[in-house]
Protein backbone atom coordinates (compact mmCIF):
# COMPACT_ATOMS: atom_id res chain seq x y z
CA UNK A 1 0.00 0.00 0.00
CA UNK A 2 2.95 2.32 0.65
CA UNK A 3 4.11 1.92 -2.96
CA UNK A 4 0.66 2.73 -4.33
CA UNK A 5 0.59 5.88 -2.21
CA UNK A 6 4.09 6.87 -3.38
CA UNK A 7 3.20 6.28 -7.04
CA UNK A 8 -0.05 8.24 -6.67
CA UNK A 9 1.55 11.28 -5.02
CA UNK A 10 4.60 11.11 -7.29
CA UNK A 11 2.39 11.11 -10.38
CA UNK A 12 0.25 13.92 -8.94
CA UNK A 13 3.24 16.20 -8.29
CA UNK A 14 4.86 15.41 -11.66
CA UNK A 15 1.61 16.46 -13.38
CA UNK A 16 1.45 19.66 -11.31
CA UNK A 17 5.09 20.45 -12.17
CA UNK A 18 4.45 19.78 -15.88
CA UNK A 19 1.39 22.05 -15.79
CA UNK A 20 3.39 24.91 -14.27
CA UNK A 21 6.37 24.33 -16.59
CA UNK A 22 4.11 24.49 -19.65
CA UNK A 23 1.95 27.40 -18.50
CA UNK A 24 4.30 29.82 -16.72
CA UNK A 25 6.27 32.28 -18.84
CA UNK A 26 9.84 31.42 -19.79
CA UNK A 27 12.51 33.69 -21.26
CA UNK A 28 14.94 32.72 -24.00
CA UNK A 29 17.83 34.89 -25.13
CA UNK A 30 18.11 34.43 -28.86
CA UNK A 31 18.87 35.97 -32.23
CA UNK A 32 15.87 36.13 -34.60
CA UNK A 33 16.74 34.92 -38.09
CA UNK A 34 13.36 34.86 -39.83
CA UNK A 35 9.61 35.29 -39.45
CA UNK A 36 7.03 33.62 -41.63
CA UNK A 37 3.40 32.55 -41.90
CA UNK A 38 2.35 28.96 -42.56
CA UNK A 39 -0.94 27.16 -43.10
CA UNK A 40 -1.34 24.56 -40.35
CA UNK A 41 -3.65 21.53 -40.45
CA UNK A 42 -4.39 20.47 -36.89
CA UNK A 43 -4.12 16.81 -35.93
CA UNK A 44 -3.37 14.85 -32.80
CA UNK A 45 -1.28 17.69 -31.37
CA UNK A 46 -4.14 20.21 -31.61
CA UNK A 47 -4.35 20.58 -27.81
CA UNK A 48 -0.98 22.36 -27.92
CA UNK A 49 -2.22 25.05 -30.31
CA UNK A 50 -4.15 28.13 -29.24
CA UNK A 51 -7.74 28.62 -30.26
CA UNK A 52 -8.38 30.77 -33.33
CA UNK A 53 -7.87 34.51 -33.04
CA UNK A 54 -10.64 36.50 -31.44
CA UNK A 55 -13.16 37.36 -34.14
CA UNK A 56 -12.19 34.40 -36.36
CA UNK A 57 -14.21 31.29 -37.14
CA UNK A 58 -13.84 28.70 -34.38
CA UNK A 59 -14.68 25.54 -36.31
CA UNK A 60 -11.77 25.56 -38.77
CA UNK A 61 -9.55 22.50 -39.18
CA UNK A 62 -6.68 24.64 -40.46
CA UNK A 63 -5.53 28.25 -40.32
CA UNK A 64 -2.55 30.48 -40.93
CA UNK A 65 -0.12 30.70 -38.02
CA UNK A 66 2.82 33.09 -37.60
CA UNK A 67 6.22 31.62 -36.71
CA UNK A 68 9.45 33.16 -35.45
CA UNK A 69 12.74 31.39 -36.18
CA UNK A 70 15.62 32.04 -33.81
CA UNK A 71 18.96 30.74 -32.63
CA UNK A 72 19.66 30.69 -28.91
CA UNK A 73 23.00 31.57 -27.35
CA UNK A 74 24.19 27.95 -27.66
CA UNK A 75 23.66 28.15 -31.48
CA UNK A 76 20.73 25.71 -31.34
CA UNK A 77 17.66 26.63 -33.41
CA UNK A 78 14.32 27.34 -31.76
CA UNK A 79 11.04 27.92 -33.56
CA UNK A 80 8.22 29.78 -31.83
CA UNK A 81 4.63 29.99 -32.93
CA UNK A 82 2.96 33.37 -32.59
CA UNK A 83 -0.74 32.97 -31.78
CA UNK A 84 -3.23 35.00 -29.78
CA UNK A 85 -4.32 33.46 -26.50
CA UNK A 86 -7.38 35.71 -26.36
CA UNK A 87 -9.53 35.14 -23.31
CA UNK A 88 -8.58 31.45 -23.06
CA UNK A 89 -5.97 29.49 -21.18
CA UNK A 90 -3.24 30.30 -20.30
CA UNK A 91 -4.46 33.77 -19.27
CA UNK A 92 -1.93 35.95 -21.09
CA UNK A 93 -4.71 37.94 -22.82
CA UNK A 94 -2.55 38.20 -25.94
CA UNK A 95 -4.35 39.95 -28.79
CA UNK A 96 -1.36 41.49 -30.63
CA UNK A 97 -0.06 38.65 -32.79
CA UNK A 98 0.39 40.81 -35.88
CA UNK A 99 2.19 43.53 -33.94
CA UNK A 100 4.52 40.98 -32.34
CA UNK A 101 5.27 39.53 -35.78
CA UNK A 102 6.21 43.00 -37.05
CA UNK A 103 8.42 43.64 -34.00
CA UNK A 104 10.15 40.27 -34.47
CA UNK A 105 10.71 40.95 -38.19
CA UNK A 106 12.25 44.30 -37.30
CA UNK A 107 14.74 42.59 -34.95
CA UNK A 108 16.08 40.04 -37.49
CA UNK A 109 19.83 39.64 -37.19
CA UNK A 110 22.39 37.61 -39.10
CA UNK A 111 24.95 35.39 -37.37
CA UNK A 112 28.07 36.98 -38.80
CA UNK A 113 26.86 40.56 -38.50
CA UNK A 114 29.25 42.89 -36.68
CA UNK A 115 26.57 43.84 -34.17
CA UNK A 116 24.23 40.87 -33.86
CA UNK A 117 20.92 41.88 -32.30
CA UNK A 118 20.04 39.74 -29.29
CA UNK A 119 16.51 39.60 -27.97
CA UNK A 120 14.60 38.17 -25.03
CA UNK A 121 11.67 36.09 -26.24
CA UNK A 122 9.06 35.59 -23.56
CA UNK A 123 7.01 32.46 -24.24
CA UNK A 124 5.10 29.59 -22.72
CA UNK A 125 4.90 25.97 -23.83
CA UNK A 126 7.28 23.31 -25.01
CA UNK A 127 9.18 22.48 -28.18
CA UNK A 128 8.82 18.87 -29.33
CA UNK A 129 10.11 18.13 -32.82
CA UNK A 130 8.59 14.64 -32.93
CA UNK A 131 5.04 15.90 -32.30
CA UNK A 132 5.52 19.31 -34.01
CA UNK A 133 4.79 21.28 -30.85
CA UNK A 134 6.04 24.86 -30.66
CA UNK A 135 6.18 27.28 -27.72
CA UNK A 136 3.97 30.37 -28.15
CA UNK A 137 5.84 33.69 -28.15
CA UNK A 138 4.26 36.34 -25.94
CA UNK A 139 6.67 39.24 -26.35
CA UNK A 140 10.02 40.17 -27.84
CA UNK A 141 12.39 42.86 -26.63
CA UNK A 142 15.91 43.80 -27.66
CA UNK A 143 18.81 43.46 -25.22
CA UNK A 144 22.37 44.74 -25.40
CA UNK A 145 24.12 41.38 -25.08
CA UNK A 146 23.39 37.67 -24.71
CA UNK A 147 24.70 37.82 -21.13
CA UNK A 148 21.69 39.67 -19.73
CA UNK A 149 20.28 38.27 -16.47
CA UNK A 150 16.54 37.71 -16.25
CA UNK A 151 14.83 37.09 -12.92
CA UNK A 152 11.38 35.50 -13.38
CA UNK A 153 9.57 37.49 -10.66
CA UNK A 154 6.09 36.44 -11.80
CA UNK A 155 7.01 32.74 -11.67
CA UNK A 156 8.57 33.17 -8.22
CA UNK A 157 5.43 34.92 -6.96
CA UNK A 158 2.99 32.35 -8.42
CA UNK A 159 4.99 29.35 -7.17
CA UNK A 160 5.35 30.92 -3.71
CA UNK A 161 1.59 31.52 -3.49
CA UNK A 162 0.93 27.95 -4.69
CA UNK A 163 3.37 26.51 -2.12
CA UNK A 164 1.70 28.57 0.64
CA UNK A 165 -1.71 27.33 -0.53
CA UNK A 166 -0.57 23.67 -0.48
CA UNK A 167 1.06 24.14 2.94
CA UNK A 168 -2.17 25.69 4.27
CA UNK A 169 -4.25 22.77 3.02
CA UNK A 170 -1.82 20.25 4.51
CA UNK A 171 -1.81 21.99 7.92
CA UNK A 172 -5.60 22.18 8.00
CA UNK A 173 -5.95 18.54 6.94
CA UNK A 174 -3.54 17.36 9.65
CA UNK A 175 -5.37 19.46 12.25
CA UNK A 176 -8.76 18.13 11.09
CA UNK A 177 -7.48 14.56 11.17
CA UNK A 178 -5.94 14.98 14.63
CA UNK A 179 -9.05 16.64 16.12
CA UNK A 180 -11.93 14.83 14.34
CA UNK A 181 -10.84 11.61 12.63
CA UNK A 182 -8.27 10.17 15.06
CA UNK A 183 -10.57 10.40 18.14
CA UNK A 184 -13.32 8.55 16.23
CA UNK A 185 -10.89 5.84 15.14
CA UNK A 186 -9.53 5.54 18.71
CA UNK A 187 -13.07 5.25 20.14
CA UNK A 188 -13.95 2.62 17.56
CA UNK A 189 -10.81 0.54 18.11
CA UNK A 190 -11.07 0.85 21.92
CA UNK A 191 -14.46 -0.87 21.68
CA UNK A 192 -12.72 -3.99 20.30
CA UNK A 193 -10.55 -4.46 23.39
Amino acid sequence: MVYVKLVFWGTFWVLIAAFFHYTLPQHDIARITDTYEKRVDFGENSIFWSSPDVGSATDTINRDVFFIQAFRTNDKPMIYRNEDTGWGWPPYFKFDTSNLQAEAADLISKKNAANAQWVVIKHYGWRNEFMSIFPNAISVRAVDSPDVRIIPWLNIFILTVFAAFCWGIRVRWKRFRRNKVDPLVDDYTDGWG
